[in-house]
């Protein structure tokens, strides 16, 4: 309970954050619709072509299915991590007593599009060896996947502040999160766990809405459970991606610096972290 109750704490000073710069929202919600684009601009070519029932089990197709997905990757995580970057940016130059808007999110995010790109060919081959490793023992690979996925998602925790705000290359970000991680243990897994469990809390009344929706014998009525209760999720998910940049700012720069920046309490950053002796 305490460590839910520092998590809150953290949560209601990325919210206070946000509320100063509601513009950050812009960001996951263009993410979000760029992922869907890059989704269906691979699926749909698949599924027209036949793709999927006419894929045969040799080598050459294999080969092609995983530089396929490769490339899938890469887009994917390129646009995820380009727009995290501008929410960084922003939430950087808040702490440190500006005033961002979109554009400077966006052009901080531009004046590191090398960086971005380099992170996500990392991100992308990272993702297909897991996959490989998956695929070649079904039950053993997905725990083995699994566990090194878990592990890869800790080490390059702190990646996406230190390449913006330091504009260190992908690998030396990865070697700087990682030397960070080995001196401090934080609440990152707890910060990412706890962060979903609230916010799995607060989809509920979206599933209420829709019950009821269901419930009320109209057609109409469903309708408008349905279209309530995806807004609400689509807006609660917008938040939360913010809030989890916004935390993973501050918790770098206090890391880094051994002070909570602007709009953060010592307190609940210090407990939100170890120092290993």
């Amino acid at each position: 309970m305490g460590k839910f109750s520092n998590t809150w704490s953290l949560m209601g000073a990325s919210w206070d954050l946000l509320k100063k710069d509601k513009e950050i929202l812009v960001f996951p919600l263009i993410s979000g619709i760029c992922c869907l684009v890059v989704l269906a601009s691979f699926a749909i070519p698949i599924i027209v072509s036949g793709g999927l029932e006419s894929g045969g089990a040799s080598t050459d197709s294999h080969a092609l299915a995983y530089a396929a997905l490769f490339l899938f990757y890469f887009c994917n995580y390129f646009v995820i991590v380009f727009f995290n970057s501008a929410i960084v940016a922003c939430a950087a130059h808040r702490m440190n007593g500006g005033d961002p808007t979109v554009g400077y999110g966006l052009q901080a995010a531009f004046d590191r599009f090398s960086l971005i790109a380099g992170w996500a060919l990392v991100q992308a081959t990272v993702g297909l060896i897991l996959r490989v490793v998956e695929d070649r023992s079904e039950r053993l690979g997905r725990i083995i996947a699994g566990l090194l996925g878990m592990a890869w998602t800790v080490t390059s925790f702190l990646v996406v502040p230190i390449l913006v705000i330091e504009k260190k290359g992908p690998l030396d970000a990865v070697k700087g999160s990682a030397s960070l991680l080995r001196k401090t243990w934080g609440e990152q897994l707890i910060g990412n766990c706890s962060f979903g469990l609230v916010f799995l809390a607060l989809g509920i009344p979206a599933f209420i809405v829709l019950v009821l929706g269901f419930m009320s014998g109209s057609g109409i009525g469903a309708i408008i459970g349905i279209i309530a209760a995806a807004v609400y999720l689509i807006g609660l998910a917008l938040i939360q991606s913010a809030l989890q940049a916004i935390f993973q700012t501050a918790l770098y720069l206090y890391v880094r610096d051994g002070q909570a920046p602007q709009g953060f309490q010592n307190a609940a950053l210090e407990n939100a972290i170890i120092t290993r002796g």
